[in-house]
């Protein structure tokens, strides 16, 4: 089983402050940022950063639904973390200053392939279709913090 990465990444201009608080914000921004791939959105514990436990189904093919429960933490400054209950899938957001009223916003989306002929196929399109999603996410965050 390979490692498969999906990173996909955006200069908004926002504050970094305000784009990550608009990121950790489960119980009311984030559920706006998520495209039609996202379903049965809903938190069950929590609801800003730290400490949130939400949930959500992604389609990200129409075969492939992923069933998410996310524990969220933040290890570090401008770093929100979020670990799925239910398999490897780990998706990292970095929110850091790029310059004047701009932040950077990188997404990082991990998880364990499948081996064998399958393995190869995920590993050489998943990451272009999650990041194809987080593109979405990513537009939407900034209309939503660059109003």
């Amino acid at each position: 089983m390979a490692q498969v990465e999906a990173t996909t990444e955006r200069i908004i201009a926002a504050d970094a402050e305000t784009v990550f608080d608009s990121v950790a914000d489960y119980s009311g921004t984030r559920s706006k940022l998520l495209p039609e791939q996202f379903s049965e959105y809903e938190v069950r514990e929590g609801g800003d950063g730290e400490g949130t436990l939400v949930h959500w189904k992604l389609q990200a093919t129409s075969k492939r639904v992923r069933d998410c429960l996310l524990e969220v933490t933040e290890p570090t400054e401008g770093e929100l973390v979020e670990k799925d209950r239910n398999s490897s899938m780990v998706t990292t957001w970095r929110v850091t200053p790029a310059g004047e009223g701009r932040s950077r916003v990188v997404v990082t989306t991990t998880w364990k392939g499948a081996g064998g002929i399958g393995g190869f196929f995920e590993k050489t399109f998943a990451p272009k279709g999650l990041g194809r999603i987080y593109d979405v996410v990513l537009d939407r965050l900034a209309a939503e913090v660059e109003k």
